[in-house]
């Protein structure tokens, strides 16, 4: 299953929840302000093509796949890990990590280092559990594992996961955009 289909698919209900998380992330992104975003683990660029920064910011787009990178329409693009960011300590206002964490054997580390890298904002996001899972079941994906996409290893809930994310920055908001979390956290000063 392509890492896209989601954005794709003709459900009403997938697209009403789809196009309500990118409305929370742009209402978040508009209070930082940012003038430098990094979108750690980019993917194929969705955050690119919803528009959810002004026009004005060009973001770093990061991710391991040269195949995903292939298709960001984006000026800048890196192709490296989450897990060691190749930037200097506080180059970019805001870090992004957008349906990465839920991926990594090791979130913890790749939260310590979008933080290293962020002045102002890391903002992450991931599925809301036991919800996400109980959507895929509803809509007749992966039922031999009980809805768990199957390349996730982690799993949070608006309790879980701003305590998994409060040992690495100095501070969490949560953003319920149900099936997801949103997390705009203020990175520990150096």
């Amino acid at each position: 299953m392509s890492r896209q289909e989601k954005y794709a698919d003709p459900n009403p209900v997938v697209g009403f929840v789809i196009g309500r998380f990118f409305r929370r992330l742009r209402a978040v992104l508009a209070e930082l302000d940012p003038h430098s975003v990094l979108d750690a683990g980019c993917g194929e660029g969705e955050m690119l093509r919803r528009d959810v920064l002004p026009a004005s910011v060009q973001p770093v787009c990061l991710d391991l796949r040269p195949a995903s990178l292939a298709e960001v329409a984006a000026s800048r693009r890196v192709c490296a890990s989450v897990m060691s960011l190749p930037f200097a300590d506080r180059m970019f206002d805001v870090v992004m990590g957008l349906e990465v964490l839920e991926h990594l054997d090791d979130p913890g580390t790749a939260v310590r280092e979008m933080a290293r890298v962020a002045r102002r904002a890391v903002v992450v996001s991931v599925p809301f559990e036991p919800y996400f899972r109980i959507g895929n079941v509803l809509r007749g994906k992966h039922l031999g594992i009980l809805g768990n996409h199957p390349e996730h290893v982690q799993h949070w809930n608006l309790r879980t996961f701003p305590a998994f994310l409060s040992g690495r920055v100095a501070e969490v908001r949560t953003v319920e955009a149900f099936p997801w979390i949103i997390a705009c956290c203020r990175p520990n000063q150096l």
